[in-house]
């Protein structure tokens, strides 16, 4: 799975050198790389800590795994069967807020487009070799279930549309990160960098020094721009490069678009900044998403969504910032001569 930021720690050589601890802890969560850094403290405090975060990563992995036995596939089956479903508090809160952020993003956002994805095959590991059925394509576009679809009447779940079927997949990483800052800061731990493929989220600094990220070009080995990031900010990052496949020369990547209901085309990625707020590793895994696939629209969006800080290449290569982003990065190589900083 994808790794769209990579974190710049030097582990063996401030190991070597004695400089102040710092605990590294590495786990497969989510169907991705998951990493943990703990900044200042010994490793008999540090360790238990990241434990904790970890075992709920692993707990929230198995309770809403969309494609295997969890709560949610089970309130997928109930959905698809025509019955109401009694659901957790939690599972009721993770579908209120998806339905808000989904209204907020005109839909672009959909965690409730689940029987799209498997149309396209992006629910296994193995990706597809060939183009979904176009019978069964264009009738899911006709019926185009979503989220909004859901009725939920305090733990009581139900639709009319039985094809509607939810997969987290692109929002439980940052309701994760979330809950790893809350658990770390529980446990004693105001320094650390939490990265979950690509969704990190940073909490106070690296030993007196701020934590610094790189992100990924889509095209290019390396990092196109690296940025420090202050206590409570989070970043995110969708692209076409690690997730898709091709067909006839054409790629088809796992962003799929819930209105056209085909994978997005017009960006190669796309990068947000969430300053710091309540549930900022949420939005950071969300915003990507519908900015990604707005493609030039994405500055208008992001306004909606009350996001400052983003990164764009479109299709042909070309950077699109916005000021406030463009004034945090650190280009590699110098300023890209292609680079339109947006108003």
């Amino acid at each position: 799975m994808r790794r769209l930021v990579f974190l710049f720690v030097l582990l063996a050589s401030l190991a070597a050198c004695g400089k102040a601890p710092l605990h590294y802890q590495q786990a497969f969560v989510f169907g991705t790389r998951v990493e943990l850094l703990i900044a200042g403290l010994p490793e008999d405090a540090a360790r238990p800590a990241a434990a904790a975060v970890l075992r709920e990563f692993d707990r929230l992995h198995r309770s809403y795994h969309a494609w295997k036995p969890s709560e949610l596939s089970a309130l997928n089956e109930a959905i698809a069967a025509g019955r109401t479903q009694t659901v957790s508090p939690e599972l009721a809160a993770l579908i209120g807020e998806g339905q808000r952020l989904s209204l907020a993003s005109e839909g672009l956002f959909d965690p409730g487009i689940g029987r799209l994805i498997a149309l396209w095959g992006f629910q296994s590991d193995d990706l597809p070799a060939a183009l979904p059925d176009a019978d069964a394509l264009a009738a899911w576009r006709a019926a185009r279930p979503g989220i909004a679809d859901l009725h939920l009447d305090g733990l009581e779940v139900s639709s009319e549309k039985r094809a509607l079927a939810l997969d987290f997949g692109g929002y439980l990483k940052g309701v994760a990160l979330d809950r790893a800052a809350a658990i770390l800061k529980e446990q004693g731990v105001h320094n650390a960098l939490i990265n979950i493929g690509g969704n990190v989220l940073a909490l106070g600094s690296k030993n007196g020094q701020r934590w610094r990220v790189g992100i990924q070009h889509p095209r290019q080995p390396g990092p196109l721009a690296t940025l420090e990031l202050d206590d409570g900010e989070a970043i995110g990052t969708s692209g076409d490069y690690q997730r898709y496949f091709e067909v006839a020369g054409q790629r088809y990547s796992h962003l799929l678009d819930p209105h056209s209901a085909q994978p997005a085309t017009a960006s190669q990625a796309l990068t947000v900044l969430i300053t710091p707020r309540v549930a900022a590793g949420t939005l950071s895994d969300v915003a990507s998403k519908p900015l990604f696939i707005a493609g030039s629209d994405w500055p208008r969006l992001a306004r909606a969504l009350q996001v400052e800080h983003v990164l764009r290449i479109d299709a042909a290569g070309r950077l699109q910032v916005s000021r406030a982003m463009h004034a945090r990065l650190d280009y590699s190589g110098g300023q890209p001569k292609s680079l339109e900083v947006m108003p």
